[in-house]
Order: structure tokens, then sequence, then C-alpha cells
């Protein structure tokens, strides 16, 4: 505990800090003598307000409080009403951000997400981690958390994940390479929790995966967007010619459960297949404050093919990559409907290694969509073969619209004054969720083989002309045929001067 400070030096500090407030909030646009007034009456009496809280706990609470941490928590507060993406960090969690945009870190290398009131869960372990070697899965449900090193204001020795936020789990379940934690999980088939005691260990994010699926067509996999995922693209886009001995017929572009990253590397990706051009445009609140990223003037791969993959968990970057070629009319986009963050968070250090994160400016792409809230309508619905078994139930999965205190998406369209125009999009089927080998019954009753049957359709659609055909003629401004219809697409979002 740190030692007790007089009254006297707390309430310095907090004159300081309405001192420096005042001092920022009277910077501003121009208001009225009587306005300005008015407004400088209001904070004064709103922070001689706070000033006499902060006295008052740390004068008469029943135990002595650590008024740093006690500050550390006033200043998250303040950010907590503002929208889900905007916070406070302390040194530790701004260094952790700092860190994981570069691709590596200490922990167990799972991908979380989690809904109000439940269980954490495992979107996905990532390869060659300690959680994949420790034998943890997808849709594996965190019930307990058990660090080994209890923090302050824990009495036990585990915690329920019930009532935790995501960036309590994650601080508890990084630490130094070579300790372990404990952590309890539940899945299909167990009828309670199971002990899992995992050390930590150095994590490396391969951002970008490739493989020949089919002969001629790659699948490229783009699981987040780091400093070093444009050039790794590049790379691995290579290695795919080689292995076909010639140049791809047709690419997959895998941005499912992509979370999004560095809205710089959203563009360089993008800038691959797409000409001169918008690849994705920022507005802030004020109408000067709108900043355009184009692609260069040069068509990095050839012309073939591609079919984008997306669903619920890709969010921000990845849904600026899909939006941006999907508007072009350079690929088809298909999967289901996205996770649909369509703002952007600058981050700014502070002093003392703190950092803060604040949503600054709305996105929008090409055509002038935003995807805030709707996320991007795929121009292909296909769904997932993730029927769940008898006695584990299946859960919707979280979106931005779940989120507390989310923007709308007619605060979006309202930065723009209006709503953005329709975008032409191919509505040749809707494809049913999954389909058996050859009797077209539900998965569920043919093999129990897992099958990705978005990978499976997407590479069928690179094998039809059809469906190509449409998009260049789109591409030259034609009509398509009688199998091409006109609806709407909604798209876009990106984060931090990240994306």
């Amino acid at each position: 505990m740190k030692p007790r400070r007089t009254p006297q030096s707390l309430g310095a500090f907090a004159g300081g800090v309405i001192t420096t407030i005042l001092a920022s909030a009277l910077v501003g646009q121009a208001v009225s003598a009587d306005d300005d007034r008015d407004r400088r009456a209001q904070r004064y009496e709103d922070l001689s307000l706070f000033t006499s809280v902060l006295e008052l706990v740390r004068g008469s609470y029943v135990e002595e409080v650590d008024e740093h941490a006690l500050l550390m928590s006033a200043m998250r507060g303040i950010l907590e009403d503002l929208d889900p993406h905007s916070s406070f960090m302390n040194a530790d969690a701004f260094e952790d951000m700092q860190v994981e945009t570069k691709g590596e870190f200490h922990g167990l290398g799972i991908e979380i997400s989690k809904e109000t009131g439940a269980y954490i869960e495992v979107v996905s372990p990532i390869d060659g981690t300690p959680a994949k070697r420790a034998g943890i899965e997808s849709r594996d449900r965190i019930t307990s958390i058990c660090p080994t090193v209890l923090p302050e204001d824990w009495a036990e020795p585990c915690r329920g994940t019930t009532e935790m936020t995501l960036f309590e789990a994650v601080s508890l379940m990084r630490g130094k390479r070579g300790t372990s934690i404990t952590i309890y999980i539940i899945r299909e088939g167990m009828t309670e929790p199971q002990r899992f005691e995992i050390t930590r260990d150095t994590v490396k994010v391969a951002s970008v995966r490739a493989e020949i699926v089919d002969p001629g067509i790659g699948h490229l996999k783009i699981s987040s967007f780091q400093e070093r995922t444009g050039r790794d693209v590049r790379a691995r886009l290579r290695d795919l010619e080689e292995e076909n001995e010639t140049e791809l017929s047709g690419l997959v572009l895998d941005l499912r459960d992509n979370p999004g990253g560095l809205l710089n590397q959203a563009v360089e990706v993008a800038d691959q297949w797409l000409g001169e051009g918008l690849v994705v445009y920022t507005q802030g609140r004020d109408e000067r404050e709108r900043t355009e990223y184009n692609s260069s003037d040069r068509v990095l791969e050839a012309g073939y093919p591609i079919v984008v993959l997306v669903n619920e968990g890709s969010a921000s970057a990845s849904e600026i990559v899909a939006g941006a070629l999907q508007d072009h009319h350079r690929a088809i986009v298909l999967g289901v409907t996205t996770f649909g963050k369509g703002s952007v968070q600058t981050v700014y250090p502070l002093d003392g290694g703190a950092g803060l994160r604040l949503t600054t400016a709305l996105y929008y792409t090409p055509a002038g969509r935003s995807i805030q809230e709707v996320g991007i309508t795929p121009d292909l619905v296909v769904k997932q073969s993730d029927n769940p078994k008898l006695g584990f139930p299946k859960r919707r999965r979280v979106r931005e619209k779940d989120l507390e205190g989310h923007f709308t998406q007619s605060d979006a369209t309202g930065l723009e004054n209006g709503s953005a125009p329709p975008t032409r999009i191919l509505e040749h089927e809707q494809i049913p969720a999954v389909i058996g080998p050859e009797s077209g019954e539900p998965l569920e009753s043919a093999a129990p083989e897992v099958v990705d049957a978005q990978l499976t359709r997407a590479v069928e659609v690179l094998k039809s002309w059809n469906y190509f055909e449409d998009l260049r003629r789109l591409q030259l401004g034609d009509d398509p045929d009688a199998t091409g219809t006109v609806g709407e697409s909604t798209v876009a979002a990106a984060e931090r001067d990240e994306g």
C-alpha cells in the first residue's frame, strides 16, 4: 500500500487537474460571450464536484485507498461512456498494445471474444502457441482464470469470467515467458469444466499464411493487420506462384475472424489488386477533417479473379479491404455479414508511459458507404458448417451493434449529410447453410468430417466464369445480365490510425 497523502496534497493535485482540463476545454470554436461564460461556469462547477468526490473517498472511505489507482480508475471512467473502442491504457496496457501491432508478445496465444454476462469464448488458438499445444480449441468457453500471482484485490485463487471484461482477461493471461497460469475450459461433450495449466511463451503471430487449395487457385489467409502485413502478403503471393509454377488462375483472400489492426496496412494490402483510386476515406466531426487513402497507379498483381471470405469476426481493417475490392468490382465477397466497426481510433502517447485510444473519425468505402453497425453485406451469402451438437447450444456471435454505447448507422450517415447511394451487387443465388457431399442433406447427417463450406464454395465460384463475367461488366460500367440485380451493400471500418 502506498503511503497516505495529506488532504492538501490531493487538493493541490486536483486543482492542477482542473486547471489543465479547463485550459484544454477553453480552446475551441468561438462562441458568444454569454455562452462562453455559461460553459465556463458549468465546467468549474463540475470539476469542483469531481474534486469533492475525490476528497471524500480519500478521507472517509472505510479502507485506505491507493490514490494512484483511484485516479487511474477515474481516467478509465472518462472514456468508458464515450464508445466501446475509446479507452485509457496504463503503461503496461499501452506497451502490450504496441507490442501486439508488431506481431509478438508473451502469453498463451488465443483470440477471445465475450458477450455481457457470458463466459469468455475462444475464437481460435494461434498455431504453434502454448494454448494450441495444450489442446485449447475454437469455441471453447473459459469459465474461470487462476493466475499464478494473484492481483491485490483477489481473495480467492480463481475468478469466474462472466463478470470479467476482455481487457481484464487478456491482462491476466499475458505474462512473462516461462510463468504458468491455470484456466478452466468447458466445451461440447464435457459435463463440467476441465483444468488446463499452461506455461506462457513468446507468441509470434504470423499474420499471413498461404497454400494452393486447387490447381491454380491460392488461399491467402490474413489473421490481422500488423506492421509487416503488406510485405508478408507480397511474399506469400510469390510463394504461391512458385508452388503453382505459374501465375495463379484465381485467389481466395480469407479475412474471416480478422479483427483488424493498422489502417495503413489495410490500404497497402488492397493496393495489391487495385489500380489508382480511392481505397477508403475517414471523416471527423468537422467537414474539413476528411482524409483520403488511395492506391498507387500500378497494379502489383495479375487480373486473376478473387473471392474474399468474410464472417462475423471480420472487422475494421479487414472490412476496409473487403469494401474497397467490392466497390471497385475487383472481387466477389462471400460469407456472412461482417462485424460492422466503422470507426477510426487514434492512439496518443501520454506521460508516464500511458496511452489514450480515442475514436477520432468514421470511415467510408470508395462508394461512400459506412458499415458502422451494419457490416459488409456479402455478394454471395454462404453460412459455415458449425451446427452444434446436442447439449451445447449454438450462440449468436457478437457484432458492433451489440456493444453498449456504439455509434449507430444514422450517426455515421449523418456525418455525410444523408445515406450513401446503393451499390450494385451480384445476387445469383442465396446459398444454403451447408450441404452434404451428394445427397443435398445438411452436413450434420452426413459424414462427421469437418468441412469448410465457405472455402469450398469460394473455390467453386472461382471455377465459374459467369460470376466474373458479371463482375467484368460492372468494372466497365455496364449492367450485368439478368442474373445480376441492384441491391444495397453496406461496408467500411478502421481502427487506430488503427483499422
